[in-house]
Order: structure tokens, then sequence, then C-alpha cells
């Protein structure tokens, strides 16, 4: 199977993305990137560095370090920072404008821990490479998250998903005439979802030459660039089949030919795009869900736990690297357990 170019393409528009964000960064953080470069993922950095920038722009503005600008501030200006400032921004990160002034920002619990996450890390690298004294970000505590449910599908759920996908009932007038051309590849595309658990981003990755029916399998791009095989059940494998059929009459432009889903503009679907598809559909047979290509992942995993039993195997399929990511998701109790629940309690003989 040839090298997939659209992962390579990727890639490198990543690279060059964070090499921007750095030039308004200190130069440590440059060395805290090369240094970060063999044990992160490139999107993880890139994140990083959007968090620093807000971090010291902070800094700057109230007074704590006193630079010009973010770029000129040195490392050892940073043993200037109490544990308290490190608290006020976080507080301030609840509600703040960007610097653009016209943009409002807010981060909940899960944001701030992810913000200080980022700060630990550059402080954990400057405070181990002696380029600060003391390593104050330890000192502030991590904001406490709550466990949010996991949002599913019901197998009832998927099935009626899947027939709405397959006949467009209930989509408007609008939507139906695009249906007509869209209805095999969206079928597809969900179906590859519901039956692999793979990841939006590794959906819009997926190349025509990824796939060999002889074997029921298609190689895919995971977090971290590992390439894995995958492999699907004869329902994925009839959708998919009547899907390429389809698309082999379509001829893309240059440079998406190998795409395998691709959008009304005959080039390769976008992640966006991609959410749209499944909110459309799935407003339909779930309204009070909000799900998403994210949540048909987490309904596979739990319709794999719940028939194996075997954590082990779902984290493997779905590419955690740690178990216990898994465990947190699908070996907690059930929702069938907690309709058993209710139905056991009973208010009137």
């Amino acid at each position: 199977m040839p090298k997939n170019d659209y992962q390579h393409n990727l890639h490198r528009e990543n690279t060059l993305k964070l090499r921007y964000l750095i030039q308004d960064l200190p130069s440590f953080c440059h060395d805290f990137f090369i240094a970060m470069e063999p044990l992160t993922t490139i999107k993880t950095r890139i994140a990083y560095a959007y968090d620093y920038k807000i971090f010291f722009q902070y800094l700057l503005s109230n007074g704590i370090i006193q630079k010009e600008k973010v770029s000129a501030i040195q490392a050892e200006d940073l043993d200037t920072i109490l544990p308290e400032d490190i608290e006020k921004y976080l507080d301030h990160l609840s509600y703040y404008k960007t610097s653009r002034g016209n943009l409002n920002r807010k981060n909940d619990n899960t944001g701030k821990a992810r913000k200080l996450a980022a700060i630990r890390s550059l402080f954990d690298y400057l405070h181990k490479r002696r380029k600060i004294k003391a390593n104050i970000a330890r000192l502030v505590d991590m904001p406490k998250i709550r466990e949010k449910p996991i949002i599913r599908l019901e197998p009832d759920e998927v099935a009626r998903l899947l027939d709405v996908v397959e006949k467009g009932e209930g989509l408007t007038e609008r939507q139906k005439k695009y249906h007509e051309h869209t209805k095999s590849r969206d079928l597809a595309m969900i179906g590859l979802f519901l039956g692999t658990g793979i990841r939006v981003s590794e959906c819009v990755g997926l190349n025509m030459s990824d796939f060999d029916f002889n074997i029921n399998g298609f190689r895919v791009t995971r977090k971290g660039g590992n390439e894995v095989v995958l492999y699907f059940g004869d329902e994925v494998r009839d959708m998919l089949l009547q899907y390429i059929e389809d698309r082999k009459k379509i001829q893309a432009k240059p440079g998406h030919e190998d795409a395998l889903f691709l959008s009304m503009q005959k080039t390769r679907i976008s992640t966006r795009t991609v959410q749209e598809i499944v909110k459309k559909y799935s407003r339909l047979i779930a309204p009070l869900k909000n799900i998403s290509p994210h949540k048909l992942r987490s309904t596979y995993g739990t319709n794999l736990y719940r028939e194996t039993g075997d954590i082990y195997i779902v984290a493997d399929v779905l590419g955690h690297k740690d178990v216990n990511t898994t465990k947190k998701h699908y070996a907690a109790i059930s929702d069938d357990k907690r309709r058993m629940a209710a139905r056991v309690v009973k208010l009137r003989d």
C-alpha cells in the first residue's frame, strides 16, 4: 500500500504552524518543544504553544513580568512568579477577551486543567534543566474535574440512525435534494464509525488504497502517527462497496484522487463537514443527545465491551495507549444496569 500523502501533508502543515507560533514565544519555549518532540504529538505541541501565548500575555498585561513583549521574556523571569499568580491566571481563564479584544473566551475546569498541565510541563522542563530555581507550578492544585456521563446511542437508535441515512426520512426538502447524491457516502461513513470506532481525524484521512476487501480490513494512521490495520464486518463491507462503486464515478480534483470520502466540491472531506453530517442525521433519531463522531465511537466501544467483556480488546481496537482510559469509559456501570435498577424498585405492589 502506498504511503498516505494526506497524513504527510497534514504533518507538514502542522509543523509549519508550530514554527510560526514559536516565533512569538520566549526562546526557551523553542528548546522545550525540541525536547518534547519525541514524547508528544504535533497537535499537542501546537495546543501548548497557544496556551503559552495566552499565559505570557496575561503575565505582561498584569505587570507580573516587566517586558515589552512575550518573546523578550527570559527563563529567569519566571522565578519572580508566585503560585498565587498562576491561581489568579486560572481564575482569569473563566472568562476573558483575546488580545484582539473582540473575541470572548471561557474555560470550565477541564479547560483550566489542560492549561495548567501545559504550564506544569514547561516548568518541569525548565526546573530539570536548571533554568529556573523553583518549580512553583507544582504548588498549584489541579482544578477538580467532574466526571461526565458518556453519551452514546442505544442499539435501537443505531438501527434507526442507519435507516434515516439510507432513506432520508425526516430531512428537509432542500436536504433531500443533496441526499440523493450523498446517501451512499454518508451511510458508508457512519457505518464505519459505528462498526470500527475510528476517530473523525482518522476517517477524513482514509484513502481508497487503504482498503483490502479480501481480508475486510483497512489501514489507518492513529494518533502519534502509528499505522495499524483494523477490520470490519459484512454489514460495513456492503456499505463501503456500494459507496466505492459510486465514488469511482466521481472525478476528484487534483491531489484528491485517492481520498475515500469526498465533499460536494470533489475534494477530501473535512472534519467539520463530517461532524455536520453526523449531527444532521442523529438529531432526527435522538434529539436530546448531542451526537458527534466521537459519540459514535463511544457507541462502538460500548457495544464491543458488551459483546466481549474484554476491556483490553476494546482498548486495542480504539487505539487507547492506557487501558485505564478505556476502563473509565466502558467498564463502569452501564445504562442497562441503571435501567434494571429502575425496574427493580417498586413504589406500589
